[in-house]
This record gives structure tokens, sequence and C-alpha cells, in this order.
């Protein structure tokens, strides 16, 4: 009798309880997260761990099944990544971020590896395998934490899309490793095999990135015409069709995560209707996978096995932090003229997560003899760096003057697609340092076309006229009509960071200085 065979709705009931209180927990967590500084992916894996066989007692120790559903987890998570980026946020990074996803992912693992081999005694062939497992940044450690952080969109581009990018090669060369590993052990690798391992790891990120682009391009127009009416299918499509990317790559032997990032990507800056829907179902999807897959991970390990591996996981990852990230940033970002102080950030913001401690269940499950010390080493470094990192993140980047403190207090935009109006809803938060304080409505100067239509102050709403003066802390809703979203924008930051005459100067010879309408029409709108 099968599993399934044997379930019975008494069972169902019994696992969705379970299942229901680590979700609500952990989604609790999240408040704790934000108070302490510590990222929530931490506290899931330590509910994991308290969950597990030697705490609550539930035993979970299946390798292979951590490995599917690891790579479903980071599949979403990649999803997740791309349907909430906008290109234009990354697009001047990408090429960094993809040197650094490469060439830096290279350089780190031949540092780690070093550094495994001279002071962990291993053989050459684990201690390459180890610099692989550590190489990838995690792209759930990332989205997490960095957008949290008031930076610059260049650095937030460069690690988003670094972190989107370096797993697909990661784990082509941690796999194409256990294989060799397990299949010739102590046989070290020749240099015509080298020469065949690169080719192939290019290959199969170039076969992954193109069908991701063309599942992308073609998935916009399909699901535009499919079901671009039902705003309730319309979110569960777009995802469907993202992690196609990830199906179809993986059957032809391609990268399936670099697919997945790239279809995702390349779906949300499509004009496409209910981008808030699209975008906040792919954000709780997104959620869930991250707190299944650490709570798996925190299942999978022993505490008891934890602290033989304390010094091997604090030495490497000093290595990794110290030598390896700095070494890979500098080969990596020097050519595109990063400013020092970013690329010091960018060393000490290299976050590892989940995709570490998947990959590290690889070699077991190929067969590599003698590596059950290997998830219980990674885990370890996880947790202790994430400890160390992700907290002082904010303080680092104050320290080094790469924050942007406007971008994150001043003034924060989000558009609402209008499909059946042909407009676009904007919401305008003005913060507690912004320049908009004490202008009045007539003085934003937005295109014709673009109005305010609602200020709400202090959880009361007001209905404004072209003299009703701006405060801080108001909430703008603001209707733009086709065409003028992107023009109010920009008018909008422009005068949150120069005042009431920003953007004035240029063109006061053709109409002058603003002039104060007459009296207030009534009809809560100006022209």
């Amino acid at each position: 009798m099968s599993i399934l065979e044997s379930f019975t709705v008494w069972d169902l009931g019994v696992w969705l309880m379970a299942a229901s209180a680590v979700v609500v927990v952990a989604v609790a967590a999240v408040r704790l997260s934000t108070r302490t500084g510590l990222p929530s992916l931490l506290i899931y894996l330590l509910i994991g761990v308290a969950i597990g066989k030697e705490g609550l007692g539930f035993e979970f120790s299946s390798m292979s099944t951590t490995r599917v559903l690891g790579y479903l987890a980071l599949a979403l998570i990649l999803a997740e990544g791309g349907l909430t980026t906008s290109w234009e946020s990354i697009r001047r990074s990408v090429a960094p971020a993809a040197v650094l996803a490469t060439v830096g992912v290279a350089i780190s693992i031949g540092i780690v590896a070093v550094a495994a081999h001279v002071f962990l005694g291993q053989p050459w062939s684990i201690a390459l395998l180890l610099g692989a497992i550590l190489a990838s940044t995690d792209a759930a450690a990332v989205f997490s934490v960095l957008r949290a952080v008031p930076l610059p969109s260049r650095l937030t581009g460069i690690l988003e899309a670094e972190s989107g990018f370096n797993d697909a090669p990661v784990v082509i060369v941690v796999v194409l490793l256990s294989e060799h590993i397990a299949d010739s052990p102590g046989v070290a690798y020749s240099a015509a095999e080298v020469l065949g391992l690169l080719m192939l790891i290019v290959m199969e990120l170039i076969g992954g990135a193109v069908i991701g682009l063309l599942v992308g391009w073609l998935g916009a127009r399909v699901m535009r015409y499919l079901v671009s009416g039902h705003a309730g299918l319309f979110p569960i499509g777009i995802l469907a069709w993202t992690l196609l990317g990830y199906g179809l790559a993986s059957v032809a032997h391609t990268s399936g995560f670099i697919a997945v990032y790239l279809a995702g990507l390349v779906l949300a800056n499509q004009s496409l209707p209910h981008r808030a829907g699209v975008r906040g179902f792919a954000q709780a999807m997104g959620w869930l996978a991250q707190i299944g897959l650490f709570v798996m991970l925190g299942l999978l390990v022993s505490p008891a096995k934890l602290l033989p591996q304390l010094l091997p996981a604090v030495l490497l990852g000093l290595v990794l932090l110290l030598v390896a990230r700095p070494a890979s940033v500098l080969a990596s970002c020097t050519w595109f003229r990063c400013p020092w102080r970013e690329q010091l950030f960018l060393s000490w913001a290299g976050l590892r997560g989940a995709v570490p401690i998947v990959l590290a269940t690889v070699p077991f499950i190929e067969g590599v003899s003698g590596v059950d010390w290997l998830v219980n080493l990674v885990f370890v470094l996880v947790v202790v760096f994430t400890l160390v990192q992700a907290p002082s993140l904010p303080w680092v980047a104050a320290r080094l003057g790469v924050t942007q403190t406007d971008r994150a207090l001043n003034l924060e935009v989000e558009a609402v697609p209008l499909e059946e109006m042909g407009a676009e809803l904007l919401e305008v938060r003005i913060g507690d340092k912004s320049r908009l304080h004490g202008i009045e409505l007539f003085e934003l100067r937005l295109p014709r076309g673009a109005q305010v239509t609602l200020i709400v102050r202090d959880k009361a709403s007001i209905v404004p006229t072209p003299t009703t003066p701006l405060r801080r802390g108001d909430q703008l809703v603001i209707v733009a009509a086709p065409g003028t979203r992107k023009v109010a924008e920009q008018q909008l930051h422009a005068i949150d960071q120069g005042g009431r005459l920003a953007g004035w100067e240029a063109a006061k010879g053709k109409s002058g200085p603003p002039r104060r309408p007459g009296p207030p029409t009534g009809h809560g709108r100006f022209q």
C-alpha cells in the first residue's frame, strides 16, 4: 500500500494543523526579525531545528527529498525575484553582476578550496567541491535583507542580479564535481576534461538563458490574450508560465535556475495587466517557499553533530568573507569603475543561506563517500555568518557612506494598473525628510492627465483643492492617464530632492514661475 493510499482524512487534519501552526509562527517571526535585525530565514532554520528529532521529535533525514524540494523552493524564490525586479533598476548592474556570478564564483571556489586543502587537510577533489558549495550567494537572503537597506539602485541591482544569476553555474559545478568524484574517486581532471567541463557549463548557462528569455517573451503575449481580464487567475498563470521556463530548461539539460529567473524578469517588465496582483502573489509564494525550505533544512540537521564543525566552519567562513569574496568583487567590479567603498560593501554583503545547504546534499546523493559532515559544516557556517553579516549591513553601509536615505525615507511610489480605465494609480508616501512638505498641490506641476484625487492624513481622507498644502506623513493617491505616469514620478522625485522650484529653472523663460490659481472650484482637482 502506498503512502497516499494509507493517508486518511484524520491524517490530513493533523498535517494541516501542524503545517499551519509552523507557518503562523514563521509569519509572526517576521516581527521579531524586524526588531532584532536578524533575517527571518535564520529564525525559520531554528524553527526546523526546534521541531526536529532532538526537539519535538519530528524525524526527517531524506537527502534526496531535501534536494528535490530544495530545488522547487529555489525555483519559486528565483521566480519571485524575477517577477518583482524592475529592469530599469538593474539594467546598469547586469554586466558587473554577470561577471561576479561567473568569474567571481570561479575565484571564490579556488581560494576556498586552497584553504580547505591547507587548513583542513581535505583532498583537492573534496576541497574544490566544498569551495563550489560555498560559492553562491543566496537569493532568499538577499531579497529579504537588502531591500530593507537604503542602498543606491546600482548596488541593489548588482546584489540582486548576482544572486539571481550565480545559483545556475554553482549548481552545475557541484553536480559535475560530485559525479566525477563518485565515479572516479581520487582521480584528478585532465586538462582536456577541465576544458570540456568549462564548455559544458557555458553551454548549459547559454541554453538556459535562451529558454528563459523566449519563455518570458512568449508568455507575456499568451497570458495577455488568454486571461488578461481575470484578475484572480492572471497571477497564477504568470507564475506557472515562469516555472515553465525552469521545467523546459531542465528537460533540455540546460540551467533551469537561470531560465526561471530570466523568464520572470522578462514577464515582469512587459506591459502586463494586474501587475500589483502578480507582484503580490509572487511575493507570497516566495515567502511560503522560504518558510518551507528553511524549516526543512533545520529538520535535516542534528544539533549534537553541529558543535564539532564549529571551528572548521568559522575558519572557512573567515576565508570566504575576508579573502575569497573581496577578491571576487575586486576582480569582477574594478573593470566597471565601481568605487572602492561600494566594492567593500559588496564584499561584506555576500550573504549565504539555503543554497549552500541544499547543495551540500548533492555529493551524498551522487554517492560520494565520507561526506556526511558536509551538511553540518555548511549549516554552521551559514548560521554563524548570517548572524554576523545580516544585522550589520545597515551599519556597514552607513559607515562606508553608500546609503541613499532619500530613496528610503523621502518618497516611496507604487504603481497599480487600472486596466478598465486605461489609467494607473500612484500611491505616494511623503517621508519625514521630504521637501514636498509645505508645497501646495498646484506647485507640483504634474503633467496634464495626472491628478491628485485623495490625501490621507492622520488616518483621515481629504479631497484636495489646488491650494491644499502637503505635509510630512501624507499619503497621496494620484490617477495618471496613459503615458503620464513616468513623467509624474520624475516630477515628484525632482521636487522631493530639489524643492518647489525644481525643474522650473529650465522652463522659466517660456512660462514664468508657477502662479497661484483662483478660488478652488470644489471639484477636488487642479488643472
